[in-house]
């Protein structure tokens, strides 16, 4: 809605909770479970994509408790259904802004403005994209961020794997217990990863590497075909058939909305091993605030820690 200057203005209905959620992935809906078997009341505010980046993954066959595997939408849906059994509200709405400078915290949204006496933030990470042709439409057709979840479904099959930093490699190592071929497209020549891993790729017969090499385009209708390449160094076109795309060239945690509000140390919120933030009664869960594992098992993990903790903090009556 806009105002008479053309400005958009904010609705100032007001809500109070005892623990908002921010963030509907592995890591919010763990918290809401916890929160909720606690009658803590808890309201979870999914942001755009309820499930993050789990209900994006064709299937997931790591999670304890799924021995044929189970996919990223229908393990979401599962979860988001558990907490709302024992009492946990979801609302598809986005925080905007945030101010935790006293409680109960205030949390803006496009629509009211939620007082809560404790927040647990679970707003996820997001998989650097290469931004080419047909990489949105054949993501989990062949497109990949994850060579944890998906290199099972590429047993026998060629692949390629696009970074040169640790994940890279080590996905890429990963992916060679599956795939006949795995193939390193780096844009530089020489690879940013540690030594030790470096040893390990150039060792494995299975492994390849195309280097000063970019890729400007996917081919493939209903799933990954090939892929187009160009060689930064002379300007060299050429086409690499394959039945996989790995990206692998980082994460940005979608924590933007908290800089300044909490300590935070290369983009994610920094954490004790009780997932407390540096503001006591806020808590952060799952890949917002881990850089190193960006499992469903962990995110989990991470948010019933943080919503157990969110409750002993209530239950001591801080101010």
């Amino acid at each position: 809605m806009l105002n008479t200057n053309g400005h958009h203005t904010v609705k100032t209905e007001s809500i109070r909770v005892k623990v908002l959620i921010l963030g509907g992935g592995p890591a919010g809906f763990s918290a809401a479970l916890y929160a909720a078997r606690a009658e803590l009341q808890p309201l979870v505010l999914t942001g755009l994509q309820i499930g993050g980046q789990a209900a994006l993954t064709h299937a997931i066959e790591n999670y304890p408790g799924f021995p044929e595997g189970v996919g990223g939408a229908e393990l979401m849906e599962l979860f988001q259904k558990q907490a709302e059994r024992f009492g946990a509200q979801i609302e598809f709405d986005s925080a905007l802004s945030v101010d935790f400078s006293s409680r109960p915290f205030k949390i803006m949204t496009d629509s009211r403005v939620y007082s809560a006496d404790s927040v647990i933030i679970a707003t996820g990470a997001s998989p650097n994209q290469l931004n080419i042709p047909r990489e949105n439409e054949l993501t989990g057709q062949g497109v990949s961020y994850c060579g944890t979840c998906d290199g099972w479904f590429f047993k026998g099959k060629k692949v390629a794997v696009v970074g040169g930093g640790d994940s890279a490699i080590e996905e890429g190592l990963f992916l060679t217990r599956f795939a006949t071929s795995v193939t390193i497209i780096h844009r530089r020549g020489n690879l940013r990863a540690g030594v030790i891993l470096q040893k390990r790729a150039a060792e494995n017969p299975k492994m390849k590497f195309i280097w000063n090499t970019t890729i400007t385009e996917i081919i493939g209708s209903e799933k990954v075909e090939a892929i187009k390449l160009n060689n930064v160094l002379n300007g060299e076109q050429s086409t690499f058939e394959a039945d996989g795309l790995f990206i692998f060239i980082g994460h940005t945690p979608n924590t933007q909305l908290f800089n300044g509000k909490l300590n935070m140390e290369k983009g994610y919120i920094k954490v004790d091993e009780n997932s407390h933030t540096s503001v006591p009664g806020v808590y952060a869960a799952g890949e917002a605030a881990d850089p190193h594992f960006r499992q469903v098992i962990t995110s989990a993990g991470m948010g019933a820690t943080a919503a157990i903790e969110a409750t002993h903090f209530l239950e001591g009556g801080a101010n």
